[in-house]
């Protein structure tokens, strides 16, 4: 299910944190669903159960997921995550996919319609 690639530049708990979001967004991971205690993901990709505790948190304080006192931890609904959201950094990412598909040559239309299928897709 989660998977990590040590040479990648970035932290362990930001892979985590990643592969859980992306698992949420793409739909394999739905609201109420509960995920991974910490002692079976850091046993499972052999890592400290800190670094899990850690991306967890992170993602508690993203709004993705939440956790219940004796039972784990669970996938947030999408106006938990909203709420928690911090459209900032979210934009300025997205402001610099852009710029960088721009200084490529991309061409508006194309970005427009990618930015519909996605959206489409995304809606399902």
């Amino acid at each position: 299910m989660i998977s990590l690639d040590f040479r990648d530049s970035r932290s362990i708990y930001e892979q985590i944190c990643d592969k859980v979001k992306k698992l949420i967004l793409e739909g394999a991971l739905s609201e109420g669903d509960k995920i991974m205690s910490v002692r079976e993901l850091a046993s499972s990709l052999t890592i400290n159960p800190n670094t899990i505790v850690k991306a967890y948190k992170q993602l508690e304080n993203e709004g993705y997921i939440y956790s219940v006192q004796g039972k784990g931890y669970f996938v947030a609904g999408r106006k938990s995550a909203a709420k928690d959201a911090d459209f900032g950094a979210l934009f300025d990412t997205a402001r610099a996919t852009l710029s960088e598909l721009c200084f490529l040559g991309t061409e508006k239309d194309t970005v427009t319609r990618m930015v519909d299928d996605i959206w489409k897709e995304m809606k399902r």
